[in-house]
């Protein structure tokens, strides 16, 4: 008995002692970044009314903790340098090590900026040749939370070299490569993304409640926990589900969806590829059977065949007749399965594929002409309607389904930490509110820069890159109403953009050059912010002059002057429109620092568009520096995502 008492009493201290224990935030670690010429905000938790004290190169600071617990104080600002330690005392010790002070970037948005080196052009080359120990990256983990959270999950920070770099935000690094090899100062980067989501869920909820756009909408959000937000959305989809399949979830066979005698005309359909949160299956994640029926003859089974997708979100498994021909687990990975002998017959075959949504917007992405069956010479499209069947909903909302759940979780907890200014790559998923995205964006920043208590931080973002998404000037087109959002963005005080429409592939929505997206905001960075004089920016559309069939074009931003790559001198992407509002293809060409355009079709052009389709490669004029025009509208006509509004699903 009295052996079992000592035991309580000394693990009754022992949880005192743990409890005593000062701590930081979990961005506070070895090989760190802090920010240079700023007060430099430290800030933990330890016993109540704890005396904290703070070392950091040669100071020394000491606060007391709160009744809470939370203690904060600010270092004076610092110089450039290092490598330095900092040190927290309270009743225990803390020693960070290998800490540097320089130029700190949050770099943030979707999965443009997530996408890493390791997945950039010639990755084996820039991996193999990054040798730059004053640049640090830390990963912040995926989290969502339905109120605001104090601490985070990250990865450690990593100095850059051959063996960490491939893992760095592609995006980020190379701007921070550009910095670095400008200014000569250590460079730090927050990777604090999440591929797929839109823009809201990065937002605040007293951001929200600031804006009468959004205020209506923050108030139907319940204050609720996330278990609670999950089982709601789960209970509410299903039903929709139910409804929509006509049967019970709990009643589905899922064993028999891979058979090629099983009867799936009763089922729904969906158009592949495209996002299945674009279309009636939902936000949720979800697993589901995706079923087509191809016909073949008795010749063509005689042949070798290919079944080929290109990417899947997130696993997939593929049976053909009944047997798997193949199975991947990443969700951006091109499919290419080779069907044993046997497999296939005279008449009808049924592809049947088993897909596990877990994160962002499920669904077959990318280029339609990357979904096809080849047999011999034959080549057979699987774009357009696939039979579906949703076999069970995933108990995790996704990120972009509901507002502020990533703000909540990999935002706030960063509060105050100093840093000089955001990296921003997102919109994609907000493409379809393209027209709200002019209340949203300006809304995130001037939310970030007041819960960062900094109003004037730089805020720089890459516009939307050229992508095959459809539409265009008589038909509309969200893609482009989103970069015309973006654009004018650009009237908040501290913002940049990066143009990307030359530099994008039409055919993935995740472009690999991510060396001149980070090579262009590093410019407009090294020339707004760090004091080098130079060009960053491309021709930006100023004023228009009419004279007879022909308009005349000014422009800001031309550098040394006006330029097309284009031997003949022809500029591409440029339509003019009369009263009508039917807008047709116009010859253009450079006079001096103006731009000249005609079209026989139109006597009396009264409007103007510049690269109003989703894919805007063919837009070819830029200034001799290189940057390309962004493209532009002269009207306010025609809008397809003005009534399109964020709203939380019931």
């Amino acid at each position: 008995m009295k052996k079992e008492y000592l035991l309580i009493i000394a693990l009754f201290i022992g949880s005192l002692s743990a409890s005593a224990n000062v701590t930081l935030p979990k961005i506070f670690a070895d090989n760190m970044v802090l920010q240079r010429n700023t007060l430099i905000p430290i800030w933990g938790w330890a016993d109540a009314n704890e005396k904290v004290e703070v070392r950091f190169n040669k100071q020394v600071k000491t606060t007391k903790a709160d009744k809470n617990g939370k203690w904060t104080l600010k270092l004076d600002a610092e110089i450039a340098g290092g490598p330095y330690e900092l040190s927290v005392k309270g009743k225990n010790i803390l020693l960070i090590k290998n800490v540097l002070v320089g130029e700190v970037w949050l770099c943030s948005g979707q999965s443009n900026m997530e996408r890493n080196v390791g997945q950039s052009d010639n990755a084996k080359k820039e991996i193999a040749s990054a040798n730059y120990p004053f640049i640090r990256h830390i990963k912040i983990s995926h989290s969502i939370s339905s109120s605001p959270l104090s601490d985070l999950n990250p990865d450690e920070w990593k100095v850059c070299d051959s063996t960490t770099v491939a893992g760095f935000s592609g995006v980020a690094y190379f701007f921070a490569r550009n910095i670095y090899n400008s200014l000569k100062v250590p460079v730090g980067l927050i990777n604090d993304c999440w591929g797929g989501t839109n823009i809201e869920t990065w937002i605040s909820r007293q951001g929200f409640e600031s804006s009468d756009e959004f205020k209506e909408m923050i108030a139907g959000m319940p204050r609720i926990n996330l278990d609670s937000l999950s089982k709601l959305k789960v209970h509410d989809s299903q039903i929709k589900i139910e409804a929509l399949q006509g049967t019970k979830l709990k009643e589905l066979d899922a064993s028999l969806f891979k058979d090629g005698s099983f009867d799936d005309s009763k089922w729904p359909s969906l158009n592949e590829p495209q996002q299945w949160d674009k279309q009636s299956i939902g936000e949720l994640n979800f697993v589901v059977w995706l079923r087509k029926t191809i016909v073949l003859s008795a010749t063509d089974i005689k042949n070798k065949a290919t079944l080929e997708f290109s990417e899947i979100a997130d696993e997939d498994i593929t049976y053909v007749n009944g047997i798997k021909v193949g199975s991947t687990n990443k969700w951006d990975k091109f499919r290419k399965y080779n069907l044993p002998s046997g497999v296939l017959k005279e008449g009808k075959n049924v592809i049947a594929v088993r897909v596990v949504d877990s994160k962002g917007g499920g669904g077959i992405y990318d280029d339609a002409a990357d979904l096809k069956f080849t047999i011999g010479e034959n080549l057979i499209p699987l774009s357009g309607n696939w039979k579906f069947q949703i076999e069970s909903v995933n108990k995790i909302p996704k990120p972009n389904s509901l507002p502020s759940l990533c703000y909540n979780a990999m935002i706030n907890p960063l509060i105050p930490f100093a840093f000089q200014g955001v990296l921003w790559y997102q919109g994609e998923s907000n493409a379809e509110r393209a027209y709200q995205y002019r209340k949203a964006f300006p809304l995130l920043i001037n939310d970030w820069r007041q819960k960062f208590n900094n109003l004037k931080m730089p805020f720089y973002f890459v516009q939307l890159a050229t992508f095959k998404t459809g539409g265009n000037s008589n038909e509309g087109c969200g893609w482009a109403e989103l970069r015309e959002a973006q654009t004018m963005t650009l009237s908040l005080p501290n913002t940049g953009m990066c143009v990307t429409t030359d530099i994008g592939n039409p055919s993935d929505i995740h472009p690999s050059n991510k060396q001149d997206v980070g090579k262009r905001l590093a410019a407009i960075a090294l020339n707004n912010l760090y004091g080098k004089p130079m060009i960053c920016n491309g021709p930006t559309y100023k004023s228009m002059e009419v004279t007879g069939n022909k308009i005349i074009l000014s422009f800001e931003n031309i550098g040394t002057g006006l330029f097309t790559p284009d031997k003949y001198g022809y500029i591409k992407g440029f339509e003019v429109a009369g009263k009508d509002q039917i807008f047709h293809y116009a010859k253009a060409f450079i006079c001096g620092n103006t731009v000249k355009l005609f079209c026989e079709n139109v006597e009396n052009p009264i409007a103007v568009h510049f690269g109003w389709v989703g894919d805007a490669s063919d837009c070819n004029l830029f200034n001799k520096e290189g940057f390309p025009a962004g493209p532009f509208r002269t009207d306010e006509w025609k809008t397809i995502t003005k009534d399109s509004k964020y709203k939380i699903e019931k």
